[in-house]
C-alpha cells in the first residue's frame, strides 16, 4: 500500500474531531485557518466558534468595527492577522460582491492568505488537488524522505511542496491534506514522535538512518530582542467615578491598534524615583499622590521577550498639559476597548 493510502487510511480511524471539519463553507474554513495560524487547536477553538456566532457571513466581518474585531481576537496574540482578517474581508465584499472565493488562485489574493492557507481552502471547499505545506507537512516529509536541508529555506520549502504534489491524492486533496497535518499533529511529533507500529515505518528513510530525532533541520534561529515595560496607570476620581488614561498604539510596532496604558519603555525596570522623574517630563502639571508598583511579567512574543510593570499612580489633581493621544475613560469601560494580552493578564490577576 502506498504512503498516501495508508495515510488516509490511519486518518479515517485517528483523525481530530473539529468543528470546521464538520462544513465545507469557505468562509468558516477559512476563519479556522487564520485563527489558528500560530495557535493552539485547544486555545483557538473557542475563538473560531465565537466568531462564527457572531459572524454569519463574511459581509458581516468585513461591515464590522475593527474594534469589535480585535477585542473578539484579544488574547490570540499576532494581531496583525486580525487586522488582515477584516482587510480580506472588505476585499471579499468589494471586489468578489461578497461571494467567498474558492480557487486557489483568486485565495491567494486576499490579504493575510499565504500558499498554505490558499491551498488548504481550496483543497477542501473546491477539490483543487494543491498541496498544504505547514510545519507539520514540513516534518512529516522531512523524515520521510530524509531531507537534511534546512527546512526555514525556500529551496527546501519548494522540495516538500513538490513531493507533496506527488502524493497528493486527485480524487481527495482536501482529506489528503487535513491527513498529513493531523499525521504530523498527533503521531510524527517534534518531540518524541510515535516510531512503533507507525504506519509509515516502512517508507521512513529518516527512521532507516536513525535520524528521526534530528529532524527536520532548521539553522536560521532569530535572536530575542528584550525590552522593558513600564505601564503608568494614573488613577483620578471625579464625583464618585474613577477615571484613568489609555491611549492607542499607532506606531509599526508590536499591538499596533490596540489599546495600553501610558508607557515609559526603558532599558531595565524602572525604581520609584526615576518613575515620578519621567512621570513630570510627561505631565508637568501633575501632582502624585499614592504609587504603587506591581509585580514583574514576563511576557513571550515569537521574536521578542517582554518585561514589564504596572505602576499605580493616584493623581491628586487632573493635569491640564496631558498629551493629546491619551484618552481619560472610566476605569469600568477598560473592556470596550481592545488590549494586549498582557495587559488584560495584569488587569484581571491584579487590579480587579
Amino acid at each position: 500500500m502506498s504512503i498516501t493510502k495508508k495515510l488516509i487510511t490511519w486518518y479515517s480511524k485517528n483523525k481530530r474531531d473539529l468543528p470546521w471539519r464538520e462544513t465545507t463553507d469557505p468562509f468558516k474554513i477559512w476563519l479556522s485557518e487564520i485563527i489558528m495560524q500560530q495557535t493552539r487547536i485547544e486555545q483557538g477553538t473557542s475563538y473560531y466558534l465565537k466568531f462564527v456566532d457572531e459572524f454569519a457571513s463574511v459581509e458581516e466581518l468585513a461591515i464590522a468595527p475593527e474594534d469589535k474585531i480585535m477585542r473578539m481576537w484579544q488574547g490570540l496574540g499576532y494581531y496583525s492577522r486580525a487586522r488582515n482578517l477584516h482587510a480580506a474581508a472588505r476585499q471579499i465584499k468589494n471586489q468578489y460582491e461578497g461571494q467567498f472565493p474558492v480557487s486557489y488562485k483568486e485565495l491567494i489574493k486576499l490579504k493575510g492568505v499565504g500558499d498554505y492557507t490558499a491551498a488548504a481552502i481550496a483543497s477542501i471547499t473546491n477539490n483543487e488537488a494543491v498541496p498544504a505545506v505547514d510545519g507539520n507537512v514540513k516534518r512529516v516529509i522531512a523524515r520521510l524522505f530524509d531531507i537534511r536541508d534546512d527546512i526555514s529555506t525556500a529551496k527546501t520549502y519548494n522540495t516538500i511542496k513538490n513531493i507533496s504534489a506527488q502524493l497528493i491524492t486527485k480524487d481527495d486533496p482536501g482529506t489528503f491534506n487535513q491527513a498529513l497535518m493531523d499525521f504530523g499533529a498527533l503521531r510524527c511529533t517534534p518531540k518524541n514522535p510515535k516510531c512503533t507500529d507507525c504506519p509509515l515505518s516502512e517508507h521512513c528513510l529518516a527512521m532507516q538512518s536513525g535520524m528521526v530525532q534530528e529532524l527536520p533541520v532548521k539553522y536560521n534561529r532569530t535572536k530575542k530582542k528584550y525590552r522593558y515595560f513600564n505601564f503608568l496607570i494614573l488613577e483620578l476620581k471625579n464625583g464618585k467615578q474613577d477615571f484613568f488614561y489609555i491611549l492607542q498604539r499607532t506606531e509599526k510596532d508590536i499591538w499596533n491598534r490596540l489599546f495600553q496604558f501610558p508607557l515609559i519603555e526603558s532599558e531595565q525596570l524602572l525604581k520609584e524615583n526615576a518613575l515620578i522623574k519621567e512621570l513630570s517630563k510627561r505631565i508637568p502639571d501633575a501632582e502624585a499622590g499614592e504609587l504603587t508598583i506591581s509585580r514583574q511579567y514576563k511576557h513571550l512574543l515569537s521574536h521578542q521577550i517582554i518585561f514589564a510593570q504596572f505602576i499605580r499612580i493616584r493623581l491628586k489633581n487632573e493635569p491640564q498639559k496631558i498629551p493629546s493621544q491619551w484618552i481619560k475613560i472610566p476605569k469600568h469601560k477598560i473592556v470596550d476597548y481592545g488590549i494586549p494580552r498582557l495587559i488584560d493578564q495584569y488587569l484581571k490577576t491584579e487590579y480587579f
